[in-house]
């Protein structure tokens, strides 16, 4: 079993303290590690360092270094730029035919939260061997707890396989980020899971079905494979990314093709993906104020608050988030967090860069 650990994001709903220099997986966003570091440790009791690879794009690759010393150029996969998961996870199963032609493949983001890193683990373990005997396409669905309109829905239906009461079904669809009510409805449904962008599969056969739903994508992969470890293969890899289409291997292959599985599980699980989602998983104090750093809120309730250095107050408020980072402050109602990407997209195009 290998992991590939997808680590090119930006994580733009994490302005301000995430930056193009220094994107939201290496932050340390819950206690004293990272992300991306806490992603690794959870993973190592079952798949050796060695056997741990990272898809990133070159000016990250330092960033890597810093938080994992001891990693060879073996284990980074770096991208000219990113083009959204399909080609990422398509680069990294090339990568790894070269090394193992059995490899099965687990694909994980850098930056998410899990709590019941045990669970976590014997899902991956049941994972590869349904991958194997299968070969099959298997993603993680997380049992909702909530009509949470951020996520994508898997819905299955009858039941393959069941270990340590953690089942597995066949996918019947998978839904798009839907509104309130739809979510709701899903909910009672019971048949819906949160789709947590965790895959695993063999290396062979994701490439196989990139073949079938993106085949000028597979085309250019092949001629990568040829040239892995050569002087050409920098020049091909830069031409393959200006040539093909940023795609997500959700739409791209995962909705399309036949063979494909979710392991039903609940982990504790968060991909993070905003400042409520920080705030609800932190610690708060009476008022339902959660403070890192050096803040003061005064007459408030259910505000978060992040300051790396100066004092930042809050006096008579509600619902708020509040940022403190470098040279720049956020000041967001809560129900308007996912929007801050749209303030990100504003600033890159008043091309004010000493902002991102």
């Amino acid at each position: 079993m290998y992991a590939v650990i997808m680590a090119g994001g930006t994580g733009t709903r994490f302005w301000p303290r995430s930056r193009e220099r220094k994107p939201k997986q290496f932050l340390a966003i819950f206690g004293n590690k990272t992300l991306i570091q806490l992603t690794v440790d959870r993973i190592r009791p079952i798949i050796p360092d060695q056997n741990i690879l990272f898809v990133l794009n070159p000016q990250q690759k330092p960033l890597l270094l810093e938080q994992f010393p001891q990693l060879t150029e073996e284990n980074i996969i770096l991208e000219p730029f990113g083009k959204n998961t399909a080609p990422a996870i398509g680069l990294a199963a090339v990568h790894l035919l070269a090394r193992d032609e059995n490899a099965v493949m687990v694909a994980l983001p850098a930056d998410h939260i899990i709590l019941k890193e045990q669970v976590f683990r014997k899902a991956l373990q049941i994972g590869a061997k349904i991958a194997g005997e299968h070969d099959g396409l298997i993603t993680i669905g997380i049992t909702p707890d909530r009509p949470a309109t951020g996520y994508g829905y898997i819905q299955h239906n009858e039941k393959i396989y069941e270990e340590d009461g953690i089942p597995v079904h066949k996918v019947k669809t998978f839904a798009e980020k839907p509104n309130y009510e739809t979510a709701v409805r899903f909910l009672r449904s019971g048949d819906f899971l949160w789709n947590s962008g965790m895959f695993i599969w063999r290396a062979s056969v994701i490439l196989d079905e990139i073949r079938k739903y993106l085949p000028e994508m597979y085309t250019g992969l092949m001629q990568l494979r040829e040239v892995i470890g050569t002087d050409r293969y920098a020049a091909e890899l830069e031409t393959f990314y200006r040539q093909i289409r940023s795609i997500s291997i959700d739409y791209g292959v995962m909705e399309k093709a036949q063979k494909v599985f979710v392991i039903k599980c609940d982990l504790g699980w968060s991909d993070v993906g905003s400042w409520d989602e920080v705030y609800k998983l932190s610690d708060k104090d009476k008022q339902g104020n959660a403070i890192t750093g050096n803040g003061l809120v005064l007459k408030s309730k259910n505000c978060y608050v992040f300051s790396e250095d100066d004092l930042v107050a809050l006096v008579g408020v509600e619902n708020l988030i509040v940022v403190k980072s470098d040279n720049a402050i956020l000041v967001c109602s809560q129900e308007h967090a996912q929007d801050i990407r749209e303030l990100v997209d504003y600033l890159k195009r008043k091309n004010m860069q000493d902002y991102l």
